[in-house]
């Protein structure tokens, strides 16, 4: 069947949607969730039954908070280093005093990929791991409708105030008594972007009105993402933040009362890499500093030991329990119990039962077979031991049996949050891989035909003959099609979670199979095609074997190692340099293409520059066998057709030759001209030169020339109103550049920093 190249085209990208679409939705499991936001206020559990009859235990509500204020003090890209390194003991010495002799308790909370601000917002509140799914689909942050912290304060009638990075404002809407946000995109701003969020603190500070606060600083976010970690500027920057936590802490101590004591809260959202970005999953982008500071911790004493290491997601059951609040139900946190490691083994019993008790609810809601998860085999255990305890407790026992039997069942309740956290995370970082592995082969089989279609689409007629029908009733595509079916039936029936491929009805599958089939039937058909008409014709010898030329073969090699290199995010960050090395290769090899036909094929072997000629005498045999009569004069228009054909003039040989070279010098300076990538990016280059202040004169001289360049090769042709109008709007395009201070006029010298100007209006 032959179909034009614009339908052939058309078919495989909705079977290549198909395969994308597949692979997708293996690559971004679905999130862990639980009842929607409108159920999770439901009563709490009550205190594990101890056993015997007429013994009930009478704990059945919210324990009461365990502090009046709470204070989140959270610096944007705040690295583990930057406060427990050299450079918080350099820049930050009130809060490494505080984290080496004062009432504190520190930590070093490890955040989950992707490292960004929005998906860290959501886990540090909602105590869940969102996915890369998060940034595709909530790229303008709307509102966060799962159950959180901010929505369970709220609820409980907390009074709560916000001020910062304007992400919080929109992921909660109508949740704060009085907020001031600020935007995150002028990343050049270092000062005002914090200084909106200090000049509130003085008036906060002195009212009674709230009950939580919560400050995003961004200054050192945007200090990292311009200069990175090693900058001068950041020093002054941890400096600023270690006067506001100092601000803060005083303030607080200063007014908290005999009955509750305050919480300040110093974390990080993301940290960053060693060139200043975050998104990725290395040690700095990861590894942030979680600081609880109260006077209700034990005053330190003795050498600092190395911070242990906590889950992002803990804070939000951990500030949950400290507020008097229910665990948000679709948390996959644990208690951080140094935190409430100050109250009775009665209560801190309370506290991980309820925490326990919601991550075993949220297990049973997200998987089938939960009864066999060894995190819920260990939470029953532990409450049953907690009932026991609960029964000594009752009857009044006060001796050592009782505190033993209590660090027992509070260990055995560790053990359980923990692999009920773990297995609870991996769900949501599993991925289907059968799904995508389908997909994928889909992608591929797509791939390879269109690769084999290349030829024929790009002939004269575009029309490319669809091996249909053979496929269709081969035995090939029937066996292809049971076996791809008993592989399914295999998956699908042993796979011990849940594939999406697999939730389709029988109907689909089958269906989803015998596309695959056809299509790598197909494949198989175009290729034996393809071999059976690159056999030379038995009466022409002296026409190539093969209808690929090398540099046809380099162009497919090249496509498929560029496809494959898109696998691995390093490449991916260093795309360029596939590219470079790529147009060097193509570029070096056409030269040499072009030397052998115009040089050496020339000169030893005669035979090959004779082929156009010959091919115009066979057209002459074969009109000679069809009794057609060719005047003289026509043969000797042929002749010379083909003496003009075979060979190409002096100036027009070497300006072919030397194409090659000039595009090697063009791209070698190119390559100068800006620095990208993630491991070069660093280095300096001719943009930075032309950029700078200094050398603004040379920037302009080039603009205006190019912008000149532009117009006169345009402009033969274009009427007379069109170059008015092109010259107009290319004088525009300058005064443009020049007016954001990019570029300076003739008449300027070293004129002002008009950039600096905008942007303080911007950002003012």
């Amino acid at each position: 069947m032959r179909l034009r190249s614009g339908v052939f085209a058309s078919s495989c990208l909705l079977v290549q949607a198909l395969g994308v679409a597949l692979f997708l939705r293996g690559f971004f499991p679905v999130p862990v969730r639980s009842l929607p936001r409108r159920e999770a206020r439901a009563d709490p559990p009550a205190e594990p039954a101890p056993p015997g009859a007429g013994m009930v235990s009478n704990w059945t509500k919210i324990p009461p908070p365990l502090f009046k204020k709470v204070v989140i003090v959270l610096i944007d890209a705040l690295r583990d280093d930057f406060v427990f390194g050299s450079k918080g003991k350099q820049f930050m010495p009130y809060t490494t005093q505080v984290v080496e002799k004062g009432t504190s308790y520190s930590f070093i909370a490890e955040a989950k990929p992707p490292t960004v601000t929005m998906p860290r917002i959501k886990a540090l509140m909602t105590g869940s791991i969102p996915g890369f799914i998060d940034v595709v689909v909530n790229l303008n942050s709307p509102a966060l409708l799962d159950d959180n912290l901010i929505w369970q304060a709220k609820t409980a009638g907390k009074r709560i105030i916000f001020y910062g990075d304007d992400t919080w404002v929109k992921l909660f809407p109508k949740h704060f008594v009085e907020y001031d946000g600020t935007t995150s995109f002028f990343v050049s701003d270092f000062t005002e972007v914090d200084d909106n969020v200090t000049r509130h603190l003085d008036r906060v500070l002195k009212r009674e009105d709230w009950d939580l606060l919560i400050l995003h600083y961004l200054g050192l976010d945007h200090i990292g993402h311009m200069t990175g970690p090693n900058s001068p500027l950041v020093g002054p920057k941890l400096r600023e933040m270690d006067n506001i936590v100092k601000k803060i802490h005083i303030s607080l101590l200063s007014k908290e009362e005999a009955s509750l004591p305050n919480l300040l809260v110093v974390c990080g959202d993301h940290g960053m890499s060693e060139t200043g970005s975050h998104g990725g999953s290395s040690e700095g982008e990861v590894r942030t500093p979680l600081l609880f500071i109260s006077s209700a911790f034990e005053k330190r004493s003795g050498p600092l030991a190395q911070p242990e290491h906590v889950q992002q997601t803990d804070l939000a059951s951990t500030l949950a329990i400290g507020l008097g609040l229910p665990i948000s139900r679709n948390s996959v946190g644990n208690l951080i119990l140094p935190v409430v490691g100050g109250k009775t083994m009665r209560e801190q019993l309370r506290f991980v039962h309820l925490n326990g008790f919601q991550l075993s609810r949220l297990l049973q809601q997200n998987t089938l077979a939960y009864e066999k998860d060894p995190g819920y085999e260990h939470f029953k255990i532990a409450e049953k031991s907690h009932g026991n305890w609960i029964k000594l407790y009752l009857e009044g026992n006060n001796s050592e049996i009782l505190l033993n039997l209590g660090k027992k069942v509070l260990k055995q309740y560790l053990e359980a949050l923990k692999t009920l956290s773990s297995s609870l995370s991996k769900q949501v970082a599993q991925y289907d891989m059968y799904s995508m592995m389908v997909g994928t082969v889909i992608i591929m089989e797509v791939l390879l035909l269109l690769l084999l279609s290349v030829p024929k689409a790009l002939s004269k007629r575009a029309e490319f003959e669809v091996p249909l029908s053979p496929p269709l009733f081969s035995l090939l595509f029937y066996l292809m099609c049971l076996l791809l079916c008993a592989v399914h039936v295999i998956v699908c029936t042993s796979a011990e979670s849940l594939c999406y491929f697999c939730s389709m009805s029988w109907l689909t599958a089958v269906g989803v199979m015998m596309l695959i089939s056809a299509l790598m039937c197909g494949i198989l058909s175009a290729i034996a095609k393809m071999f059976e008409n690159s056999r030379p014709p038995p009466k022409n010898p002296t026409v190539s074997s093969s209808s690929w030329s090398e540099i046809d073969v380099l162009i497919l090699a090249g496509t498929i190692g560029h496809v494959l290199s898109l696998g691995a995010s390093s490449f991916i960050e260093e795309e360029h340099q596939t590219w470079y090395f790529l147009i060097n290769t193509l570029c070096l090899v056409l030269c040499q293409e072009l030397c052998r036909n115009y040089f050496l094929l020339k000169e030893c072997d005669p035979q090959h520059s004779t082929n156009v000629k010959q091919n115009f005498d066979s057209i002459g045999e074969t009109s000679e066998y069809k009794n057609i009569d060719i005047p003289a004069a026509s043969n000797s228009k042929l002749g010379k057709a083909t003496s003009s054909s075979e060979f190409v003039k002096g100036s027009d040989k070497w300006i072919s030759v030397a194409t090659p070279w000039i595009i090697l010098i063009c791209c070698r300076l190119l390559r100068s001209l800006n620095q990208t990538g993630v491991q070069w990016a660093h280095r300096p280059d001719f943009g930075h030169w032309l950029t700078s202040s200094e050398h603004k004169s040379e920037l302009s001289f080039l603009a205006a020339v190019s912008l000149l360049m532009i117009f006169f090769l345009v402009q033969r042709r274009c009427s007379l109103v069109s170059k008015i109008a092109m010259a107009l709007g290319l004088l525009g395009v300058y005064s443009y550049r020049a007016t954001i201070g990019n570029v300076i006029f003739p008449w300027q010298h070293g004129g002002r920093d008009i950039s600096k100007q905008t942007q303080e209006v911007w950002t003012g």
